[in-house]
């Protein structure tokens, strides 16, 4: 398939609209004294759908990081109080990464920003990415 102009046009907007969004949230990270990943972290904990575990593994997937950078991650969040590591009961071997009240504190305090940013960006976001799904429902008819 050669791509078109509408092609580029449209992938740039949803890129633009993307990268709009995440910039904020990277500003309000830093605003409070958080990295981005750091954020990303405490938020991948907490939303966690509950028939899963918040393991180093699991949370490296989420974040789409390596192991070795999540457990960096969980020491600096550790060490500023924000998370804690707590072994599992039915498995001793396993660790799973909790929020402190603490960090749940900061994550409600940023996610009401990100929801508030989200109901302004949304629009935008699913006009990007309708005008992409029209075109591909298009050249499969």
């Amino acid at each position: 398939m050669k791509l078109q102009d509408e092609h580029y046009q449209a992938l740039a907007e949803f890129r633009y609209q993307l990268r709009r969004f995440l910039r904020r949230s990277e500003e309000a990270a830093r605003a409070v004294g958080l990295e981005p990943q750091q954020h990303q972290l405490l938020l991948a904990i907490r939303g966690l759908p509950s028939d899963y575990e918040p393991t180093i593994s699991e949370l490296a997937e989420r974040l789409q990081l390596q192991h070795h950078s999540v457990v960096e991650l969980v020491d600096r969040l550790e060490q500023r109080g924000l998370v804690r590591r707590e072994r599992s009961q039915r498995d001793r071997r396993q660790v799973y990464v909790r929020l402190t009240p603490a960090g749940e504190r900061l994550l409600e305090e940023l996610s009401a920003f990100h929801w508030q940013e989200l109901q302004e960006t949304a629009p935008r976001l699913i006009a990007a990415l309708s005008r992409i799904a029209d075109r591909a429902q298009h050249e499969l008819s």
